[in-house]
């Protein structure tokens, strides 16, 4: 352009100029509450994935001791079929009685001891069992507030782009409801 020339803005072009130098707390605030959901986002999405692995860690630790106790089961059963061998041959003719009760009586004390080992494994069982799923019912608590926090940040940027501040009571509603089962995942609840 020359230095003679000059140029008439039309009303267009002043909104876009005002727009571009000037302060949207609309955006700026959407910006912020969306930085923020997403920190908040990140954390339970953590805190989802630890409480996931310890529950499966202690699903396994459920199942190596079912398998022990099967095992002791399985020992069990061996010497019940032994003692019965034995009170088999007391009634066979020419045996010796006495080594034949004795070994009776031997798997009998032996068996009692082999039964309380493999309840107290399936017991030991039950109990990783039942902490796996209380940890699994935490990790759906975490995973909930993840999913409403991912909504509300989704609703946020819809917000943002359709600038209808109307959407804004959806992102507050998933926001309040991901805090809320957040809240229920920390107490364990």
């Amino acid at each position: 352009m020359s230095e003679e020339e000059f140029e008439v803005h039309g009303p267009h072009d002043h909104e876009l100029e005002h727009a571009a130098h000037g302060k949207d707390s609309f955006s700026s605030n959407i910006a912020v509450m969306t930085a923020i959901l997403a920190t908040l986002g990140a954390f339970f999405s953590y805190q989802a994935g630890s409480t996931q692995n310890e529950a499966a860690m202690f699903k396994n630790n459920a199942a190596i001791k079912k398998t022990e106790a099967s095992n002791q089961w399985n020992f069990f059963q061996a010497k019940s079929t032994k003692q019965n061998l034995s009170e088999i041959a007391l009634n066979l003719p020419n045996v010796d009685q006495d080594k034949y009760k004795q070994a009776i009586q031997r798997y009998d004390n032996e068996k009692s001891e082999i039964k309380k080992k493999a309840e107290s494994l399936e017991a030991e069982s039950k109990d990783w069992d039942d902490k796996s799923e209380e940890l699994m019912h935490v990790h759906h608590r975490w995973a909930l507030a993840m999913t409403l926090i991912q909504i509300s940040i989704s609703l946020s940027a819809i917000s943002l782009l359709t600038r209808k501040k109307a959407l804004l009571l959806g992102v507050y509603g998933m926001a309040a409801g991901g805090l809320i089962f957040a809240a229920l995942a920390l107490l364990q609840i």
